[in-house]
């Protein structure tokens, strides 16, 4: 495991998991939210993206985090592992409210400083959604891709504790 791809709903846990594998691995860790958004949740254009991701994936070790559909196939393409926190809606909503009332007027630490954390229907209804739109179209990336990278689906808190503890430091 030397370049990490996380991927999942917003509120999975892709962040959270980034870091603590980032400790384990000693990789560095790179937050896409942090990386592709500009102060004042100005985003970046795809071009800007791309260019971002093709210089941090050249480095030897990295763990990426984040979604971003619009560049996910060369992350998924570059990465030796990819990880898909399959988790339940639910609970990613939860995740996100609880956020929302930690981070309030704040700017999270796997955010670009000047987003102060913000919640919406819209994010509420993609997080909703996702297992219906989104997931699907993951599923069939990875599919493509079972013979030539490690994938980890993980679905439960559980199951990405004992991923962390098989994790060789």
């Amino acid at each position: 495991m030397n370049k990490i791809a996380i991927i999942g709903s917003g509120g999975s846990g892709k962040s959270t998991l980034a870091r603590q594998m980032g400790e384990k691995l000693n990789i560095q860790v790179w937050h896409l939210d942090s990386l592709l958004w500009k102060p004042n949740w100005e985003p970046t254009t795809k071009e800007e993206q791309m260019t971002i991701q093709k210089k941090v994936m050249k480095q030897e070790r990295w763990i990426i985090d984040g979604n971003y559909n619009g560049t996910m196939e060369m992350r998924l393409d570059a990465a030796d592992t990819i990880i898909f926190l399959d988790q339940s809606r639910v609970i990613c909503v939860y995740r996100v409210f609880k956020r929302m009332l930690k981070y309030r007027n704040k700017t999270r630490p796997d955010m670009k400083e000047g987003c102060t954390e913000r919640l919406d229907l819209n994010f509420l209804k993609w997080i909703w959604d996702y297992p219906n739109t989104k997931k699907p179209l993951i599923l069939d990336k990875l599919g493509k891709r079972l013979e030539e990278k490690n994938i980890f689906i993980l679905s439960s808190r559980q199951e990405v504790v004992r991923f962390l503890e098989r994790i060789k430091e």
